[in-house]
């Protein structure tokens, strides 16, 4: 508060108050600086521990107002001179309504407030402990498109940055994406000018700091990818979609054969997303840092008690491919059944019916080797819940009627699948979606998704989204590596709940790993895909292993069905970015503790000096001493620890561990 005081009285004691060109900001705990500059344009530099972090150029939005007093384009560094500003502050804890991370977080910072001349542009600063945030306001009511936006973020040349390396799909312009791409590390100056990629990009600046770069809480108006500059990145955006088509194949889709020259439409007055840069002084900061969630606009769901979430299996990825079973397996009854047997003997919540229970294109077409009526009376008798699979366009087109016949059934969750896009209108498709799904008391998960950046606070109910490569792409590339799999906490995971769908039981180094098309091997250990449901920020988790040879392994699923998928309190212990991460939650008094490792060995020494005073018991799976050469190898016992333990592990290449830890009764 001190520092917002600073910036009042300097402002009080101008010569006027509106000639001001200069602003300081400070974040609550003052261990971060923003200075803003208005002269020909709007800039600003972001400093922590007095060390220059990143800065902006210029901040522009252009727009053309078609009817009114103010027709024509207009440009926010045409209209400097300030009309009106305000500044505020806010400390507030909240509470999370599906935990994901922790039950509480506490919302705390300082904000500046800019209203340029005739009140036509304004733009909000924000600082918060955790780094800070910006975002443009603009007049639309005459009926307005935005013809671009400026944004630059410009860092040392020597930093590294790890970025989701995308290719260019064919037949389709580069803005169609699935937000599933491996992530690559590069220092800034090595990257080719031709780089794009979609945020967050995380930066390892050579001071020791670490960034990333997002936006957050979109809202009818596109997404940002951002393209390499000599000196940086900048925004770029998907024009809004002049002409579509429904492009045929397994799964149709609509793609944009031609774009308008801007793009978003505007017909009020309208605030644009927020750019954030979020800032660690350590990497293990990274994947603690709330403030994507936190940008999100607050809860449009009054009660979300009726919210569902857990662990669930699938079967898409093993392709139904079971074994000493004493019928058919496929997309039936009899194999769903099984699914819900093993969902109920291991703790899992749920079952999803994947793409094939119905028709791609008539979700009330079901497939006549499926008796619904029967599955949902088996799935309640087992206190079992059914998640259904739809394709986004079929869904929008039958959505009133679909959700109607979904609450008939009761089912709780779905999941919608290839928008593959984050232009206006695409975005806009989320929000109606969770909506309507939020009216008929249902939770949605989205593939072919962006990831959340703070959607996940405006719509609960959305409980997780894709956008991450993950472990269905071992099924035909070598891609999910243990190093990528790693790089995900410290930069997707940042944006909020992913659904990397783990789990995997047959695994392979990789020397000895090949893409399989059924039943499919990941690269790395056993117990790296375990480590996976602690590591991985999502309140519902799939299970993408074969059942069948679950079954077999009993003690190793009742340990994996145990872990729970929401938490009161999250700690990240140890990590680098890029080479391991050990993640500690705890659900009431117990804690779950867990570690991914790059292609490295590693051994650490794992402190309990978190956990409360007492006695604990302990147990553990970690790579087996085999696990370097066959990675299914691994190791499960216990052992009685307590506060004062160190517990040495080892973690094989591309290996990881899980343990767990109950309060002894007394």
């Amino acid at each position: 508060m001190k520092q917002l005081l600073i910036i009042v009285l300097n402002l009080l004691f101008s010569v006027n108050l509106f000639s001001q060109r200069s602003f300081l900001l400070y974040s609550p705990d003052s261990s971060l600086r923003l200075e803003i500059q208005l002269e020909k344009k709007i800039s600003w530099s972001l400093y922590g521990d007095d060390k220059l972090l990143v800065s902006s150029p210029s901040i522009d939005l252009w727009t053309d107002v078609k009817t009114g007093f103010f027709k024509g384009i207009r440009k926010i560094s045409d209209e400097l001179e300030l009309s009106d500003l305000s500044v505020s502050s806010k400390n507030e804890k909240i509470t999370v309504p599906v935990p994901y991370r922790r039950k509480t977080i506490v919302e705390k910072f300082n904000q500046l407030h800019l209203l340029f001349r005739r009140s036509l542009f304004d733009i909000q600063f924000r600082m918060y402990d955790e780094g800070m945030a910006y975002r443009i306001g603009f007049d639309g009511r005459d009926s307005a498109v935005v013809k671009n936006e400026n944004v630059v973020f410009e860092f040392d040349r020597t930093a590294v940055v790890w970025f989701a390396n995308m290719d260019k799909r064919q037949n389709v312009d580069r803005f169609h994406t699935s937000f599933e791409a491996i992530y690559k590390k590069q220092v800034l100056h090595e990257i080719a000018d031709t780089m794009l990629t979609y945020s967050p990009v995380t930066v390892s600046h050579p001071n020791g700091f670490h960034l990333a770069i997002s936006d957050a809480n979109l809202y009818d108006y596109p997404g940002m990818f951002l393209q390499k500059t000599n000196s940086g990145l900048r925004g770029v955006f998907a024009p809004y979609p002049a002409k579509e088509k429904l492009m045929e194949g397994e799964f149709p889709q609509y793609v944009v054969e031609e774009r308008e020259n801007y793009i978003a439409k505007a017909n009020e007055y309208k605030v644009l997303p927020w750019r954030a840069v979020l800032v660690a002084k350590n990497d293990i900061d990274l994947p603690d840092n709330d403030l994507l969630w936190l940008l999100g606009d607050k809860s449009k769901i009054t009660d979300p008690s009726w919210i569902k979430y857990g662990k669930g299996t699938d079967e898409w990825i093993t392709g139904i491919n079971l074994f000493n079973i004493p019928f058919k397996a496929g997309i039936n009854t009899a194999t769903y059944k099984y699914y819900i047997d093993f969902a109920k003997r291991f703790g899992f919540d749920q079952v999803m019916l994947d793409a094939g229970w119905s028709e791609v294109k008539d979700l009330f077409k079901i497939n006549p080797d499926i008796n619904m009526e029967e599955l949902v009376a088996y799935a309640n008798k087992n206190n079992i819940r059914l998640m259904l699979w739809t394709l986004c366009s079929t869904l929008d087109k039958q959505l009133d009627s679909a959700l109607k016949q979904f609450n008939k059934w009761g089912i709780a969750s779905i999941m919608t699948d290839f928008m593959d896009r984050d232009d206006q209108p695409m975005v806009n498709f989320y929000h109606r979606i969770a909506k309507a799904c939020a009216d008929h008391n249902i939770a949605v998960m989205f593939h072919g998704a962006y990831p959340p950046k703070g959607f996940n606070r405006t719509w609960p109910n959305a409980i997780t989204q894709e956008g991450v490569l993950g472990a269905e792409w071992n099924i035909w590339s070598e891609l999910a590596t243990p190093e990528h799999n790693v790089a995900i906490a410290y930069t997707r995971m940042l944006a909020g709940p992913l659904d990397y769908e783990p789990g995997l039981l047959l695994n392979a180094q990789k020397d000895q790993f090949r893409p399989i098309g059924k039943n499919p091997m990941s690269i790395g250990t056993r117990c790296q895909q375990l480590a996976m449901f602690v590591v991985y920020d999502s309140p519902l988790q799939i299970f993408s292993g074969n059942i069948s040879q679950g079954w077999q392994e009993p003690a190793f699923m009742e340990l994996l069905g145990s872990i729970p998928t929401v938490w009161d309190e999250t700690r990240i212990l140890q990590g680098k970015i890029g080479e391991y991460i050990v993640t500690a939650r705890r659900k009431g008094n117990d804690w779950f503790v867990a570690g991914l490792n790059n292609n490295e060995a590693r051994d650490i020494q794992l402190s309990l000096d978190f956990l409360a005073e007492g006695s604990y018991n302990l147990t553990v799976c970690k790579d087996g001493v085999n696990a370097h050469n066959y990675g299914s190898d691994y190791i499960m016992n216990e052992s009685p620890v307590n506060t004062s333990t160190v517990y040495d592990l080892k973690m094989a290449p591309g290996g990881g561990f899980l343990i767990k830890l109950n309060v002894k009764s007394k």
